[in-house]
């Protein structure tokens, strides 16, 4: 690798913007762990996993946060504490994402049962690979001061080491370039298959009275799921291309267009998130109102919904979006 670029200055402006995104990621992911814990029933296990992923994203949030506001300038003991819950936050976000992912195909195209077995396993690994990797950076002295040109203001790898490229992608890049290609492709397999599902049902929809009022928020659902990894990939690929910048030894990589998208993309996963899952999704939406305009909320229309929904969808459709009812009712088909 050749030699490291002169540090990138990061201009107030600059600071300003990815702390507002730190602060909405921040306000978001609090959102979701807040709705998760008033309402009881919205406890699903999708629901569960996008928990554990707020959780993620709201330390990611408080790390980035501390660093921007800091602007390192050196290695210290705080940018070595807050380059490893960077590291470890921002890490088990990815696990979490590809996680809740990789739920939905097994529970949708594949049909298979999932247990406490499965949640287990995801566990294990979103939250024991990351802190694996950080404790063995830490320990190493692997974490530390990167003069921002992977980074906007906050710490993480330490440019004196000369394995940096290494530490780089156990740290962060081998798996965020990972799920740039898990997420499309389990995305694209699970809307195949609502696809067919909803190909099979169109013989039904003649005698079915209601079947039109099913449609839009179908149509909705199946926007989402081409969102999801769109979202994750736009926000996330600022931060990839500053890295290969970063190896190629290119000035470009202090463009402050690209310090911006790259602050922004690492900060807001949790706002990002926060919108689709919660301002979007009809349910949590109204529940949400509701609670702001202190007006009751009916909590008969959700199972009154369910109970009309199946009565339109006959049994050949059973699969399309409720492999179990745990995904229909809050995360996918209600917006």
């Amino acid at each position: 690798m050749p030699g490291p670029l002169p540090p990138t200055e990061l201009y107030a402006s600059e600071r300003i913007v990815v702390l507002l995104s730190c602060v909405l990621s921040f306000l978001g992911s609090s959102l979701l762990v807040c709705t998760h814990a008033l309402w009881p029933e919205l406890r699903t296990r999708p629901r569960q996993l996008l928990l554990y992923l707020s959780l993620a994203d709201l330390l990611s949030a408080l790390s980035y946060f501390y660093g921007v506001l800091q602007d390192f300038d050196r290695t210290s003991w705080d940018c070595v504490l807050q380059g490893a819950l960077s590291t470890f936050s921002n890490t088990s976000s990815f696990f979490w994402t590809m996680a809740i992912a990789l739920y939905l195909y097994i529970t949708i195209v594949r049909g298979s049962p999932t247990g406490t077995g499965l949640l287990c396993c995801f566990h294990v690994v979103s939250w024991g690979v990351p802190l694996g990797i950080t404790v063995a950076a830490v320990a190493l002295k692997k974490i530390g001061y990167d003069a921002s040109n992977v980074s906007v203001g906050w710490c993480w790898v330490n440019l004196d080491a000369e394995d940096r490229v290494l530490w780089m992608l156990l740290t962060g890049k081998v798996w965020e370039i990972l799920a740039y290609v898990t997420l499309p492709v389990l995305y694209i397999l699970i809307k195949k298959h609502i696809n067919r599902a909803h190909a099979a049902l169109s013989e039904y929809r003649p005698i079915l009275s209601r079947a039109p009022a099913f449609q839009p928020r179908t149509s909705i659902a199946d926007k989402k799921l081409i969102l999801i990894p769109v979202i994750f990939i736009i926000l996330r690929i600022w931060s990839t291309v500053r890295f290969i910048l970063t190896l190629c030894n290119s000035p470009a990589v202090q463009n402050s267009v690209l310090v911006v998208l790259h602050g922004i993309g690492n900060t807001f996963q949790g706002g990002a998130n926060c919108i689709m899952f919660v301002l979007c999704t009809r349910v949590v939406r109204a529940r949400l109102f509701s609670s702001i305009c202190c007006r009751p909320y009916d909590s008969l229309s959700w199972p009154l919904q369910r109970s009309n929904s199946n009565q339109q969808h006959p049994e050949p459709c059973k699969n399309m979006d409720a492999p179990d009812s745990e995904w229909t009712r809050p995360l996918l088909s209600s917006t």
